[in-house]
C-alpha cells in the first residue's frame, strides 16, 4: 500500500493505493546462456563496462500488468494503465 503522491508519476493525490511488485530468485530457470555467463564473468574471461552491471541469471519480472485508479486532489478520477504487476516470471 503506497501514497499515490508516493509513486513519482507527478499526480496529487491523498489516496493510497495496492502497487504489486515481483520478487524472487529465478535460479531454477537459468539456461546454458546463464551458467556460461556466469562462469566466464567469475574467470573474468569477460568484465563489464564501468556503467554496467552484468547479471547471469533471469529476473522475475511482470509478464501482465494492471491498471490503477485512484481520486487526485481536484475530485477527478485518474488511471494510470500497466501500473501494477497482475503476473510475474523469470524473464532473461
Amino acid at each position: 500500500m503506497v501514497k499515490v503522491r508516493d509513486l513519482g508519476l507527478g499526480f496529487n493525490s491523498d489516496e493510497i493505493v495496492l502497487f504489486k511488485y515481483c520478487s524472487g530468485s529465478c535460479h531454477r530457470a537459468r539456461s546454458n546462456y546463464d551458467l556460461t555467463l556466469d562462469s566466464l564473468l567469475q574467470q573474468q574471461l569477460i568484465a563489464p563496462g564501468p556503467q554496467e552491471r552484468v547479471l547471469s541469471h533471469p529476473c522475475c519480472r511482470p509478464t501482465r500488468y494492471e491498471a490503477v485508479s485512484f481520486m487526485d486532489v481536484q475530485n477527478t478520477w485518474q488511471t494510470v494503465e500497466k501500473l501494477s504487476a497482475a503476473e510475474c516470471s523469470c524473464i532473461g
